[in-house]
């Protein structure tokens, strides 16, 4: 696996001022983000926020995740601090794909939860690789990170790649109407460390 800096530019948002970073994975040719605030090179404990793609949550404002929340609290947080990166991975529904996420979808609604659905289409409960997101770290200079997150296969996926991870950061969001259901099998079946 290869990754490679492709293009920067300066990104001011209603989150604060970032620098965009596009990095092109040479293996499936997917574009990832890095939203840079302030100077993480050489750094240390940098604030970084790792968020897989979710076109229904972070553009369309579903309610059935946390993930547009989980984003804009992230970019929020980031924001505020010295330095900080937001990684956004080219990983749609935990790595199986938009149309396979939907079929998922269309299974919750005959009653499996998210593990069950996913594994019925013939995947394992999450397909998400973070070794790109290692790999931008590295040409970022960062040299440890406070990651914020709830999920533990993200801080051991980044250690297994070498990245040094000074603190996890808990990164919850409280559960609403159609997304309750949802966080309680990330609790249950996935080991996300949040109360539900």
């Amino acid at each position: 696996m290869s990754i490679d800096l492709a293009s920067i530019a300066e990104l001011p948002t209603r989150f604060g001022r970032f620098r965009i970073h596009v990095f092109v994975d040479s293996a499936d040719r997917k574009e990832h983000v890095a939203l840079v605030h302030g100077d993480v090179f050489g750094e240390a404990n940098v604030l970084t926020r790792m968020h897989s793609e979710c076109l229904t949550g972070d553009i369309m404002g579903s309610l059935r995740c946390d993930c547009r929340e989980q984003l804009e609290r992230g970019l929020e947080r980031i924001g505020a601090a010295p330095c900080g990166v937001v990684l956004y991975m080219r990983q749609e529904g935990r790595g199986i794909g938009l149309v396979n996420k939907i079929r998922a979808y269309h299974l919750q609604e005959q009653g499996l939860d998210t593990v069950d659905a996913n594994l019925a289409l013939g995947f394992k409960d999450d397909e998400r690789d973070y070794s790109p997101a290692a790999g931008m770290l590295r040409i970022l200079g960062v040299r440890s990170v406070s990651l914020l997150t709830n999920n533990p296969d993200k801080v051991r996926q980044l250690e297994d790649c070498g990245i040094a991870i000074a603190e996890r950061v808990p990164h919850a969001i409280s559960p609403g109407h159609y997304n309750a259901s949802y966080l309680k099998t990330k609790a249950r079946r996935s080991g996300h460390l949040i109360a539900v």
